[in-house]
C-alpha cells in the first residue's frame, strides 16, 4: 500500500476522441498571452471575412484592371516584407505588445480608407495600410504562438486559433457581409453592383478591428520572450540562421512558394467566380462560409492528429485537397453554385494546412530567435510573392485565370512539396530557450 502511494502517477494517454472532448482543459492550461491572441485573431478574421468575397470586386468597380490589382497586391506585400526582419528583432528584444497595438491601429485605418476611397488609387493606399497593419499584428501573433505553445501542443493550439475560434467567426463574417450587401446596399446580382454598394461592408470590418484593439490593449502582457544578444542588425541575424540551419535554408523556398496562395489565388477567386462562373452574391458568400466551415469543424481534430502522428504525414494528406478545390473551380459550369461551393469547402483545407506549416516553421529554430526568423521569412516570402502577384495580374488579363491557377499548382507540386518532404519531422523536436518557463505567464 505504502509503495503504491509513493509511486509517481503516470500520465494517462488520451484517445483521439478524448482529445477532441478535452478542448476546454486544453484551453485552460495555456498561457494568457496566447489566449488573448486567439481572441484578437478571431475578431480580425470575422472582420476580414466579412469583406473577403467582395474585396477584389470593389477595386474592379473603382476602375482597376487585374494587372493593376496585381501591382497593388505586390506593393502591399513588399512594404511589410521589407520591415519583417527588423520588426521581428525588435519584438525579440522588447516584447510584442506595442507592435501588436500599432498593427491593429493601421488595420483599422485601412478599413476606414477602403470605405471612403473615391478611386482605385485610394483603394491602393488602403491595401498597403492593410498589409502593413495586418502584417505587424500577425507577426506579433505568430511570435507569441512560437513562444507560448509547447511542441506537443503546437499543432492543435495553432489550429484552435486559426480554425476553431477564427474559423467559426470567419464563417459568420461572410453571412454578415452578404446580409449587408443584400439588405443595406440592395444588391442581388454582383454584375450590377457599383462601388458605393461595397462601402458599408468596410465600416463593419472597422468596428470589429476596434474591438480587437481594446482586447489587446487591456489584456496582453509585454513579456520579453526573445534574446537581447544579437548583432543589432536584423538581416545579418536572419541570414546567420539560414547559414547554420539546413532546414531553415530549405524553408526559405518552402515558405516562399507557400505564400503564393495569398498572391495568386485568394485575390482572384471571387473575381473569377463572379466574372467567369457568374456566381451570385449569395454563392460568393457561401464559398467563403464553407471555406471557414471546413476549417472550423476539422481544424482541431487535424491538429490532434498532427500532434500524435507528425506534421508531415498530415500535410501530405490535406494539401492535395486544396489543389482539388482549384481544379473544381476551374472546370465548374457557369451558374452552377454546387461546384463553386464545393470548391470553397475544399479550399478550407488551406486554412488548416497553413497553421501546420507554421508549426513546422517555428520548430526548426530556437525560440530565442523566433522574431528574427519569422521576420526573415516574411521578407523572403514577400519578395517572391510580390513578383508573382504582378505575374498573376498580367497572366489573368492576357492569358486567362486558368493559366494563373495552373502556375500556382505547378509550383506546389514540383517545388514546395518535394522540398518539404526532405525536411525532418519536427514533432518532438522541442528546442527550448534557457528561460522558456518565464515566457508569457
Amino acid at each position: 500500500m505504502a509503495e503504491n502511494q509513493n509511486k509517481p502517477e503516470e500520465k494517462k494517454e488520451l484517445s483521439f476522441f478524448q482529445e477532441i472532448l478535452n478542448i476546454v482543459p486544453f484551453w485552460k492550461a495555456q498561457m494568457t498571452d496566447w489566449k488573448v491572441t486567439v481572441i484578437r485573431t478571431s475578431l480580425e478574421r470575422l472582420g476580414h471575412k466579412l469583406i473577403l468575397p467582395y474585396l477584389s470586386l470593389f477595386i474592379v468597380a473603382l476602375g482597376a484592371s487585374k494587372t493593376q490589382l496585381g501591382w497593388i497586391t505586390s506593393v502591399g506585400m513588399l512594404v511589410m516584407g521589407v520591415l519583417g526582419p527588423f520588426v521581428g528583432g525588435w519584438i525579440d528584444r522588447n516584447g510584442a505588445r506595442k507592435v501588436y497595438i500599432i498593427g491593429i491601429i493601421f488595420t483599422f485605418l485601412s478599413y476606414v480608407t477602403y470605405a471612403v476611397a473615391p478611386n482605385w488609387q485610394t483603394y491602393a493606399v488602403a491595401m498597403v495600410l492593410y498589409y502593413f497593419g495586418n502584417g505587424l499584428s500577425m507577426q506579433s501573433c505568430g511570435i507569441i504562438c512560437g513562444y507560448c505553445l509547447k511542441n506537443s501542443d503546437r499543432a492543435r493550439g495553432m489550429l484552435v486559433c486559426e480554425s476553431l475560434a477564427a474559423g467559426l467567426l470567419g464563417m459568420i463574417g461572410p453571412m454578415i457581409g452578404a446580409w449587408i450587401f443584400t439588405n443595406i446596399s440592395g444588391v442581388t446580382d454582383t454584375a450590377n453592383a457599383v462601388a458605393n454598394d461595397y462601402r458599408p461592408l468596410f465600416w463593419g470590418s472597422a468596428i470589429f478591428t476596434a474591438i480587437s484593439f481594446f482586447v489587446v490593449f487591456f489584456k496582453l502582457s509585454n513579456a520579453k520572450m526573445g534574446s537581447s544578444k544579437s548583432s543589432g542588425f536584423a538581416l545579418k541575424d536572419g541570414f546567420d540562421i539560414i547559414k547554420t540551419n539546413k532546414s531553415a535554408a530549405k524553408w526559405i523556398i518552402i515558405g516562399a512558394v507557400g505564400g503564393l496562395a495569398q498572391a495568386m489565388v485568394i485575390p482572384y477567386m471571387s473575381v473569377f467566380a463572379a466574372e467567369h462562373k457568374l456566381a451570385t452574391p449569395a454563392v460568393l458568400a457561401a464559398m467563403v462560409t464553407c471555406q471557414a466551415l471546413t476549417s472550423t469543424i476539422l481544424g482541431y481534430p487535424v491538429g490532434i492528429l498532427a500532434d500524435k502522428y507528425g506534421r508531415k504525414k498530415v500535410l501530405f494528406v490535406i494539401q492535395p485537397l486544396v489543389w482539388l478545390s482549384l481544379i473544381i473551380l476551374m472546370i465548374a459550369p457557369k451558374h452552377n453554385g454546387f461546384f463553386l461551393i464545393l470548391a470553397g469547402l475544399l479550399f478550407g483545407f488551406l486554412e488548416i494546412g497553413q497553421p501546420l506549416f507554421g508549426a513546422v516553421q517555428r520548430e526548426i529554430v530556437n525560440p530565442k530567435v523566433m522574431g528574427v526568423w519569422l521576420g526573415t521569412t516574411k521578407l523572403t516570402n514577400a519578395l517572391f510573392s510580390a513578383l508573382m502577384a504582378i505575374v498573376a495580374g498580367y497572366v489573368y488579363d492576357h492569358l486567362g485565370p486558368v493559366w494563373m491557377f495552373a502556375i500556382y499548382l505547378a509550383c506546389e507540386l514540383l517545388i514546395r512539396m518535394p522540398l518539404f518532404a526532405s525536411i525532418p519531422e519536427t514533432l518532438g523536436n522541442e528546442v527550448k530557450a534557457d528561460d522558456e518557463e518565464d515566457c508569457c505567464d
